[in-house]
């Protein structure tokens, strides 16, 4: 990730936050993962749209991660 409001605001969850909503995005649990994000990042709240592009960057970077181990 570059430095991006996406990158800044992945810095400011903790490392069991940031666990947390990787998983939730595996899961397909898409809201709960934004909801994550949201609790996690602490104030001031992050706006909907960064945590919706938060969530496709990590969603294409845990894919690539998936296609890594399976190759």
């Amino acid at each position: 990730m570059e430095n991006t409001v996406e990158y800044l605001l992945w810095e400011r969850i903790p490392a069991e936050g940031r666990a947390e909503v990787d998983r939730l995005i595996t899961a397909g649990r898409n809201i709960p993962a934004i909801q994550a994000m949201r609790q996690h990042a602490g104030a001031p709240t992050p706006e909907l749209r960064d945590c919706i592009d938060l969530l496709n960057l990590r969603f294409l970077a845990l894919g690539r991660n998936r296609e890594d181990d399976a190759g």
